[in-house]
């Protein structure tokens, strides 16, 4: 599947007009930031190609561009961790996505087993400090999940 948007055009259109011409960066790709629809909290951070752009806004189910793998791939293939798309936004320039989703199975959505890809924080004040673990419980061990 190839998915065709059109191009963006001129700087007002792209900001104030009403159609979707996503700005793909020189790999093809857009930023995805993925929130919890229900308590807002981030859970992750991804890259949509426009086959993945299509097929989240065909099935209403996140899908991503995977940058290691180099494939697209579906949220909760795997895992079972689906995730469903309550609303999807685009920013002012049309270069990044904001997705709000509900997590199928366990709520989680990182693959090390957290509700949140966002598990540690970072002290500020001092360059140098150790990273701190911040709602990093896990909610399912990924080993019995991801077995290959």
């Amino acid at each position: 599947m190839t998915a065709a948007f059109p191009a963006p055009g001129s700087p007002r259109e792209v900001e104030e007009g009403l159609t979707l011409a996503p700005r793909f960066d020189a790999d093809g790709l857009v930023t995805c930031v993925v929130t919890d629809a229900d308590s807002g909290a981030v859970l992750m951070l991804a890259h949509m190609n426009a086959e993945a752009l299509a097929k989240t806004i065909e099935t209403g189910e996140a899908h991503y561009y995977s940058r290691s793998r180099k494939k697209l791939w579906k949220k909760g293939e795997e895992s079972g961790h689906v995730q469903t798309v309550a609303e999807m936004r685009v920013d002012c320039d049309q270069d990044a996505v904001l997705i709000k989703v509900r997590v199928a199975a366990t709520g989680a959505s990182c693959h090390t087993g957290r509700h949140s890809c966002f598990y540690r924080r970072i002290p500020l004040g001092t360059l140098g400090t150790e990273l701190e673990f911040v709602d990093a419980d896990r909610i399912f061990d990924p080993s019995d999940v991801y077995r290959k």
